[in-house]
Parts: structure tokens; C-alpha cells; sequence
């Protein structure tokens, strides 16, 4: 035991030194953009389509997943965040939110701390404008103004995790010691000069491909460091305590981008490749005659046993 213990501790060590050591490409903070005004300048600053000219394969991928219709959803998203404004937010005594023109960016980030984290780049406007355009978009639904939904649906759909928050804003973890994103660079794989005038870098974050950084969103429950945490996704707590403790060591990307195939289109449930390499499903069935009773006397019946097995690296379903 004491020789397992001295091997665990040594490999903490070296670990945490590693992480004080990686080779970021990160620098000083910058200093923060004007705050976007709209909903269409804050779409502008993180607008994916200027990636497809030289990436147009990733950028299909992406279009096709989740991560592009992340406040719109399923499109469940976007009411559940009117239900969280209805049943939560207007409902709390302390919040101060009691009508839609009370709501702020702070307000709106126990939701789009994930589904929108760039939001912290805008006004408060662009928080009201966000919950007034899906407000006006379940209106146009109800009222069968197709050619108004259509058009709502694509405001909305414009904000999105795009390329450039995972490849900018979130894409350095450990800040203090790798430093933190620069607005003229893209961070990958690759160091080098990038094709485009204003973000003219390419360098390497060295979590963009671990499972932690999937993890920033798809996390280990509640967001604590919100005036209210919100109990959403869990996988990356489930992933690391139910998975990796018992010896699991593939990562998110693994699974959801590369044996998948699927690329940028990081998919779940909703794909039928994903569904197929994350549960086992065995159906056992057989029929019997059973004696009710006098008046209906003799009854076939059939029982079913289905088994389930989860092959995934968390608990499912989880988001």
C-alpha cells in the first residue's frame, strides 16, 4: 500500500509540474472589445462562415452539429430558455429579474455560460434583444407565420459555438500559466502564419485535445462560481469518476470526432453511429397463456427482457 500510495503521489507531482510547464501559446490578457450591441455584431465577432474558404470540410461537418444551433437546440433549447426565465429567474425573490427588460447578461449566463459564453462580450441589450427574438419566434410558430419563423430561426441560429470559440476564447485552459488567447491568433495543432488579416497566427493550446477541454461546458455539475449554479450536463465529472478511475482512457475527442468519423460534427444520441457504439441493447422474449381468472378465463401474453449496457465513458443520457 504504502509503495501504490508513493507511485500515486509521484505521479500527481509530476502532473501538476507538466501543467506549469506546458509549452502555451498564450500571452498577456488582452484588453477587452467594445461590448457588442446587437445581436447581429455579436454574431459578426464570432461569424464561422470566414473559416469555410480554407476548412470547408470541418465547417460542414460543424454546420451539421449541435455546437452550431447551440441557443436554438433541437429545437428544445431555446424554449427551455423561457422556461428557465418563466419558472426560475422570474420566480427567485432575489434575482431581480420580474420582467424581460429586468433581465441581464448575468442573469442569462446560469444557461449561456455554456450555450453561449461569448455573451459576456455584450450588452445587456443584447441579452433582452436574444430572449425578445425567441419570444417572437415561438409567436410567429404558434401563429403560422413560417416566413417570420424562418427568419428568427436564423437570428437565433446565428449565435452559436462557432469556430472561434473553441478555437480562441476557450481554447486556453490554465491561463496563468500558459497565458491567455490572443485575438490575433487561432490555436490547433499547428505554429505558424494563418491566411486571414486579422487573426494572422495559428499556435498550439495544449488542452485542445484532452477531455478537459470539453469539460469547460460539459462539466461536473453545478456552476458554482455563478450567483446561482445551475445543475445541467454532467458527463466530464461522469467521464472522470465513473470512467477514467476504473482505468478508462480515451478521451471525448476519441469517441465523438475520430473513431465516430464524425468530426467536427460532434454528435450524441441523435446519430445512429454514436448510438450504436454506445450501448449494447439484448432482447429476450417469450409468450405464455395465463389463467385469469373465471370470467376471462385463459389469456396469451408475451414478456419482454430488454438489457441495456453502457459502453460509453459516462452516464447517459447526459449533455
Amino acid at each position: 500500500m504504502k509503495k501504490t500510495l508513493t507511485i500515486a503521489l509521484a505521479c500527481i507531482a509530476v502532473g501538476t509540474l507538466l501543467s506549469y510547464n506546458a509549452s502555451g501559446e498564450g500571452g498577456p490578457k488582452p484588453e477587452p472589445l467594445p461590448k457588442a450591441k446587437t445581436i447581429a455584431e455579436l454574431a459578426a465577432r464570432y461569424d464561422s462562415s470566414r473559416c469555410m474558404e480554407c476548412h470547408e470540410d470541418a465547417h460542414d461537418e460543424w454546420s451539421e452539429s449541435l455546437h452550431a444551433k447551440s441557443i436554438l437546440g433541437t429545437p428544445r433549447t431555446a424554449p427551455t430558455i423561457i422556461t428557465a426565465i418563466e419558472k426560475g429567474l422570474k420566480l427567485f425573490p432575489y434575482s431581480g429579474v420580474k420582467k424581460d427588460s429586468d433581465i441581464t447578461v448575468e442573469s442569462l449566463m446560469m444557461c449561456m455560460k455554456c450555450h453561449l459564453p461569448q455573451l459576456d462580450e455584450a450588452t445587456d441589450d443584447v441579452a433582452r434583444e436574444i430572449v425578445a427574438t425567441i419570444r417572437g419566434w415561438q409567436k410567429a410558430y404558434k401563429d403560422g407565420d413560417h416566413d417570420k419563423v424562418d427568419k428568427l430561426q436564423a437570428t437565433i441560429a446565428s449565435l452559436n459555438i462557432g469556430c472561434m470559440v473553441c478555437h480562441n476564447k476557450m481554447a486556453i485552459i490554465h491561463k496563468y500559466a500558459d497565458g491567455y488567447p490572443q485575438p490575433d491568433t487561432v490555436y490547433g495543432s499547428q505554429v505558424g502564419d494563418h491566411e486571414d488579416e486579422e487573426i494572422n497566427k495559428m499556435a498550439v493550446a495544449p488542452a485542445l485535445g484532452e477531455s478537459i477541454f470539453c469539460g469547460q461546458c460539459h462539466g461536473q455539475g453545478p456552476s458554482f462560481e455563478l450567483d446561482h449554479p445551475s445543475q445541467c450536463a454532467t458527463a466530464y465529472g461522469s467521464y472522470l469518476f465513473a470512467y477514467v478511475a476504473h482505468g478508462g482512457n480515451e478521451s471525448c475527442q476519441e469517441c465523438h470526432m475520430h473513431k465516430s468519423e464524425l468530426g467536427h460534427n460532434m454528435q450524441s444520441y441523435r446519430d445512429e453511429t454514436m448510438a450504436e457504439m454506445a450501448v449494447d441493447v439484448t432482447v429476450h422474449g417469450r409468450s405464455i397463456f395465463w389463467r385469469k381468472d373465471k370470467a376471462d378465463g385463459v389469456l396469451p401474453i408475451g414478456i419482454i427482457d430488454v438489457e441495456i449496457y453502457n459502453k460509453t465513458g459516462h452516464g447517459i443520457p447526459d449533455g
